[in-house]
C-alpha cells in the first residue's frame, strides 16, 4: 500500500475513533461539573502534553539521525571497497586480480544477499560478506612489498580495507537498532493519555471541542507513523536503498 495512503488511514483512523468517544463522552456521559474541572485537567495536560511531546520528538529526532548516517556509512563503505581495489591493483599479480575478484564479489553480495535482509531488520545477513573481507586481508597482506612505494600501497590497502571493516559494522549494526518494545510502550501510552485528557473537559460547544480532540489525536498518529516508518533505515517511507554498491559495482566492473 502506498506510503500517503498508510499514513491518511492511520490520521483520520485516530481521529474518528476520538471523535466518537468524544461524541459518547459529551452526550451519554456526565456532563455535569466538567467546565469547573477544565483549569485542572489543563494544568494536568500541560505537564503531560510536555512530557510527551519531548519524548517523541526525541525518538524522531534520533531515528532521522540514524537514516542519514546508516545511508552515509553505506557510502563510506562503497567508496573505501573501490578504494581498496584501486590501491590492490599497484600490488601486481596475482593479487590485483584476486582482491579485484573479490571486491565485485563483495559488492553483489552487499546488494543482494544482504540488504533484503536489512529491510526485514536483520542485523545478522545472509552471505559470505565477512569472509569475503578476511580473503581481501589474507590476500593484501602477503603481497609483496620489495620497495618503499609498494609498502606504501600495501598499507593503503589495508587501510582502506578496515574502513570497510567498520562501515559494514555500522551498516549492520543500524538494522537492529530501532525502536524498543519499552519505548513503544511508553510512545503509545503517553498518546492515550495525552488524548484522554482533553476528553474530560466540558464548554458549551460540544462540536468545537470534539473537533480539537479529534485534531490532537490525528496529529499525534501521524507522529508515531512517523516514528514506525522511520525505526528501520533500510525500510519504510524513508529507507536507505544499496545505491552506494550498485554505484560501487559499476566502478569496480
Amino acid at each position: 500500500m502506498n506510503i500517503y495512503v498508510t499514513g491518511l488511514i492511520w490520521v483520520f483512523g485516530a481521529a474518528i475513533v476520538t471523535a466518537g468517544v468524544a461524541y459518547l463522552i459529551r452526550w451519554i456521559g456526565e456532563t455535569q461539573g466538567t467546565m469547573e474541572n477544565n483549569e485542572a485537567a489543563g494544568q494536568v495536560f500541560t505537564i503531560v502534553g510536555g512530557l510527551h511531546a519531548v519524548l517523541l520528538a526525541f525518538v524522531l529526532i534520533s531515528l532521522f539521525d540514524a537514516t542519514s548516517a546508516a545511508e552515509d556509512d553505506s557510502y563510506r563503505e562503497a567508496e573505501n571497497l573501490v578504494a581498496t581495489r584501486w590501491a590492490a591493483d599497484s600490488l601486481g599479480e596475482p593479487t590485483a586480480s584476486a582482491v579485484r575478484q573479490m571486491a565485485d564479489d563483495y559488492a553483489s553480495t552487499v546488494v543482494n544477499q544482504e540488504w533484503p535482509d536489512l529491510e526485514k531488520g536483520n542485523d545478522d545477513v545472509a552471505g559470505d560478506g565477512w569472509a569475503l573481507l578476511d580473503r581481501m586481508r589474507a590476500t593484501i597482506s602477503k603481497a609483496a612489498g620489495d620497495d618503499d612505494w609498494l609498502r606504501d600501497q600495501k598499507s593503503d590497502a589495508a587501510s582502506k580495507l578496515w574502513e570497510v571493516y567498520q562501515a559494514r559494522q555500522d551498516r549492520l549494526n543500524a538494522a537492529g537498532n530501532g525502536v524498543s518494545n519499552v519505548m513503544w510502550f511508553a510512545l503509545l501510552a503517553g498518546s492515550a493519555m495525552s488524548v484522554a485528557l482533553p476528553l474530560l473537559f466540558g464548554g458549551p460547544r460540544p462540536v468545537t471541542h470534539i473537533i480539537i480532540v479529534s485534531i490532537l489525536a490525528g496529529t499525534l498518529s501521524l507522529l508515531l507513523f512517523a516514528t514506525q516508518q522511520l525505526q528501520n533505515p533500510y525500510s519504510g517511507g524513508a529507507k536507505v536503498e544499496p545505491s552506494a554498491f550498485e554505484s560501487a559495482q559499476a566502478r569496480l566492473q
